[in-house]
């Protein structure tokens, strides 16, 4: 068979076969190197559907959260679940990011690999596979890791386990409200905790207080119970429960999911111990952010935050994603090749937000307001449209999305474009 120039792209890219015969295996190439081939969307040079990154609002987000943490005094530890994007955390660790929120051993191992070296896991540490996965991290003395706890079975399991390996492991108190998630819920519950801690000075060392306040809705009643995490570490603090952790760093308060970061920031920072303490905030959100939940959160803390009103500017949705029209079997109903798979459908269904024609349009154009998505399948979404809208197999949608979290884990790569959508980089996630 004679030599054919073809192009194969995987996912977001990443694989190169031009020039080669068809009998010949593609050859890898490596994400670093994708802004080389200089492939531009808007060419169809990408297999959709696609997730795509902006690498303008991308920066412009990391600079954002950044001076607003920075006007608080506080730090940023971003909860990296959210894209489990190595590349990322290394953006974020380079912008002056203290380390990276993760959620179970194996995001925490993963970060390890690419070079993180300061994780809070904002979660219990439970079962000895995922205890030992620790213990090998915390062979390296370069690298700190906190934990948390709420229950003294918790604790003297742990104790156990790191007794026997002559470590010394990181936790902090994770305080709960009632009817919430994890933390412990009263004095009592606290009281056993601390307890238990006191039986293993060697292994489990107390470093500080986290909460999560987001099982919580109304204002009045997150700012109480940050108040409250407020007024344990102080008590810790002069009850000398805090000593062996000054010994090796600050102790640690920290919460802040996305949506509340601005009131956390604004209780945190009111926190005076007595002594060195790292006030740590963890939105993972922000880096890209989104049209839905983020987006109506954000809009709220431009209106309470004064720091964030004054800085004038909002974070930016800096992930899309771009799907083809497949069919139009009604006047008022178009296929697009995007589905669950691919989107997140949890805290909304992705907006058609512009629509592109190959080889016929010069920039991509506004959707029509009236085009919505009102369904997906695994592979398939339902857009409503109008008798005699404008649209064609063929044609480029690209949707906004709500909730990133649940989008970034479908994909594995992820183009990041410049505004001339040409891919400049290839962002790879380890879920």
């Amino acid at each position: 068979m004679n030599d054919t120039n073809y192009q194969i792209t995987y996912q977001a890219g990443i694989i190169d076969a031009l020039n080669k015969g068809l009998g010949d295996l593609p050859q890898p190439l490596a994400p670093d190197q994708a802004g080389q081939v200089k492939w531009n969307l808007l060419k169809e040079e990408l297999s959709l559907p696609a997730a795509v990154l902006y690498e303008e609002k991308l920066a412009h987000n990391l600079d954002w959260m950044q001076k607003f943490v920075g006007e608080y005094g506080v730090k940023l530890a971003p909860h990296g679940k959210t894209t489990m994007a190595p590349k990322l955390f290394a953006r974020q660790l380079a912008t002056g990011a203290w380390g990276i929120t993760l959620a179970t051993a194996h995001q925490t191992l993963a970060g390890y690999a690419h070079g993180v070296r300061r994780v809070i896991m904002a979660n219990q540490l439970v079962g000895k596979q995922n205890m030992a996965i620790i213990s090998q991290l915390l062979q390296d003395p370069d690298f700190e890791f906190f934990c948390l706890v709420d229950s003294a079975d918790l604790v003297d399991q742990l104790g156990r386990f790191y007794a026997a390996r002559k470590q010394t492991l990181n936790v902090l108190l994770e305080l709960g409200p009632a009817g919430g998630r994890t933390g412990v819920r009263n004095e009592q519950q606290q009281a056993a905790v601390l307890e238990a801690i006191k039986r293993w000075p060697d292994s489990i060392a107390l470093a500080g207080v986290e909460v999560y306040e987001g099982v919580l809705k109304e204002e009045a009643d997150i700012r109480a119970f940050l108040q409250r995490a407020v007024q344990c570490i102080k008590d810790l603090a002069q009850q000398g429960q805090l000593s062996k952790r000054l010994a090796h760093g600050p102790a640690v308060l920290t919460g802040a999911g996305s949506a509340w970061y601005d009131v956390v920031a604004e209780e945190f920072a009111q926190a005076d111990i007595g002594q060195p303490l790292d006030v740590v905030l963890r939105p993972g959100c922000y880096l890209t952010h989104d049209v839905g939940i983020y987006r109506a959160a954000q809009a709220q803390i431009q209106v309470r935050n004064p720091v964030a009103h004054q800085m004038r500017s909002q974070l930016q949705p800096a992930l899309q994603l771009w799907a083809y029209v497949q069919s139009i079997p009604e006047a008022d109903k178009a296929i697009v090749a995007l589905g669950k798979r691919d989107a997140a459908f949890d805290a909304g269904l992705p907006l058609p937000v512009l629509r592109f024609r190959p080889e016929q349009d010069q920039t991509p154009l506004a959707s029509p307001a009236h085009w919505e998505i009102t369904g997906m399948m695994d592979q398939h979404a339902y857009l409503k449209i109008q008798a005699g809208d404008d649209i064609r197999v063929g044609d480029m949608i690209a949707f906004d999305i709500s909730h990133p979290c649940l989008t970034f884990d479908k994909w594995r790569h992820l183009p990041v474009l410049d505004n001339s959508f040409n891919v400049i980089d290839v962002v790879q996630t380890y879920f």
